[in-house]
């Protein structure tokens, strides 16, 4: 017969915020590459737009139809997407080390926990 593992209320309560944890963790990493991404793509089209010989105008995607637009223009905007990205990446930088830190310490009180419950069983 398999033996079944009987933990206290608090070890129960301390997996549950752990479980919680660990999916923030993950809508974080998640929101991290996202704004990753749209830095990257940010940065590509202004070195697209630095290789481009010619014309001041070029056109910006809004929805689903082209607006003619000034480079300059263009070039502001897409400079002030990659400084928002990157204020943004460092909240959530900042975000996730706290998690990660309380991840730590709740494993550290599961852990003595769970050696107190056995050996509390054992005697």
């Amino acid at each position: 017969m398999t033996e079944v593992l009987k933990i206290s209320p608090e070890a129960q309560q301390s997996l549950m915020q752990m479980q919680t944890f660990q999916q923030q963790m993950q809508t974080i990493n998640y929101q991290r590459e996202t704004l990753r991404f749209q830095k990257l793509e940010a940065e590509r089209a202004l070195d697209e737009m630095k290789n481009m010989k010619g014309s001041d105008e070029v056109f910006k995607a809004v929805g689903p139809i082209l607006i003619k637009s000034k480079k300059s223009d263009i070039e502001k905007d897409l400079k002030e997407k990659m400084e928002m990205a990157d204020v943004r990446l460092k909240t959530i930088e900042s975000q996730e080390e706290k998690i990660r830190n309380k991840v730590e310490e709740l494993q550290k009180k599961l852990e003595a926990l769970l050696k107190q419950e056995e050996k509390a069983e054992a005697e």
